[in-house]
């Protein structure tokens, strides 16, 4: 019998241990032995519920029983996660995580803890919830050169948009519809900024490239600037808006750039992202052998985000005391500047000044909507970031920009 300890019993952690309970026979066919909770640790007590009996208050219980021998981080945030997550992987306890936060900040150098301990430290849904992305990256992907990893990677933002699209609400509107249904938390800024897919971004590029991509490097734009008539555009266009987070790699000759980037993107409809609405989320992944895949599914939420979780408790429980190899280097990957990145973009220019506004950015199509006759938009050439921002100040009078995904 393997003995395992949850730390937090909110949203995730009741999941893991609901998880657990509901699937105890499959769970434990799988794992090769019984797999019981013996610990959560909450600051709260639960009276009336059966997990009450196993609350505790103090980490260094788990900590100092030799029983446990995996431990589920479930609290989110940096603190105490990460002194709690250090002790346990130093103490010979493997380690399985849904914490975007702490993996994106300390992922390799808990990596390197867990290796030098031959324990494990895993971390499948702190990317894309229920979705397994981690693990194929890890294992079917490894014969791949990997030169993007694209996804939907929030729910909160995916749902809005949606709205959006479907039903011609502004942004304000929709969000308080996600926030009313729970999909978005009171004070939304992580999502509609971006804030949480640039946390999962840099995961998945770390994993996708062998290096550290840091957080604070990838650049992030939310989608509170988009406007129902940028939708109306991208309708006219055959596209929809989506909130995008990517890692490229781009080879010229003997020369890598690398690239980060989280912001809202117009999909073509034959792009398999296209059609991914309201809540769900996916993971477009582009090897030079496999071609394109694509992992999809529901990207959040108590039931996939724990069984996610579980399925690592079930593969450290398998490998006892083996490391898993998981291929992510502490050295720094340096992203390219931005500015050198090249895309066609949409922008939608006073009516007025069409003619003025083709020449300058090189348009390849002009795109009018009878609803709007004092503008139109404007799909340009192939332009760097630097270019097309440069020729944006140089004319003055750009309504909203919109990027459009190659």
């Amino acid at each position: 019998m393997v003995k395992i300890a949850v730390l937090g019993y909110g949203t995730v952690g009741s999941g893991v241990v609901q998880v657990l309970n509901t699937n105890q026979e499959l769970i434990d066919k799988k794992s090769g032995t019984e797999v019981r909770v013996k610990y959560v640790l909450d600051l709260r007590d639960f009276p009336g519920d059966p997990i009450q009996d196993k609350i505790v208050h103090d980490f260094n219980v788990i900590l100092n029983d030799p029983e446990v021998q995996v431990v589920v981080e479930v609290m989110g945030g940096l603190k105490p996660a990460y002194d709690f997550t250090k002790a346990a992987l130093e103490a010979g306890k493997s380690v399985c995580t849904s914490n975007k936060e702490l993996v994106a900040a300390h992922g390799s150098e808990l990596l390197d803890i867990a290796r030098s301990k031959n324990v494990n430290y895993l971390f499948e849904a702190s990317c894309g919830g229920g979705i397994p992305i981690i693990r194929p990256l890890n294992s079917s992907l490894t014969a791949d050169d990997i030169d993007e990893i694209s996804g939907i990677l929030n729910g909160t933002t995916n749902y809005i948009l949606t709205e959006m699209t479907e039903k011609g609400a502004d942004f304000a509107d929709a969000l308080k519809e996600a926030q009313e249904l729970g999909y978005a938390e009171r004070n939304p800024e992580a999502d509609v900024e971006g804030y949480d897919p640039c946390r999962k971004i840099a995961i998945l590029s770390s994993l996708a490239y062998g290096k550290t991509v840091h957080y604070e490097d990838v650049y992030t734009e939310g989608i509170t600037k988009v406007s129902p008539e940028d939708i109306l555009y991208a309708k006219k266009l055959k596209m929809a808006v989506k909130l995008l987070a990517s890692g490229h790699k781009v080879t010229n000759g003997d020369k890598t750039n690398y690239y980060a980037m989280v912001a809202p993107f117009l999909v073509d409809k034959h792009h398999p992202l296209y059609s991914v609405n309201g809540v769900f989320n996916a993971v477009f992944v582009h090897g030079n052998m496999l071609g394109d895949a694509m992992f999809y599914g529901s990207g959040a939420g108590s039931l996939p985000t724990a069984s996610a979780v579980v399925g690592d408790v079930v593969d450290a429980v398998r490998h006892g005391n083996r490391n898993i190899s998981i291929f992510w280097d502490s050295e720094k990957l340096e992203l390219s500047p931005n500015d050198t990145a090249t895309r066609p973009f949409f922008l939608r220019v006073p009516a007025s000044r069409k003619e003025e506004a083709e020449k300058l950015f090189n348009a390849e199509k002009t795109i009018t909507i009878d609803t709007l006759p004092n503008e139109v938009g404007i799909v340009t050439g192939i332009l760097t970031e630097k270019e097309f921002a440069d020729r944006s100040e140089t004319f003055g009078d750009v309504i909203s920009r919109i990027r459009i995904n190659q």
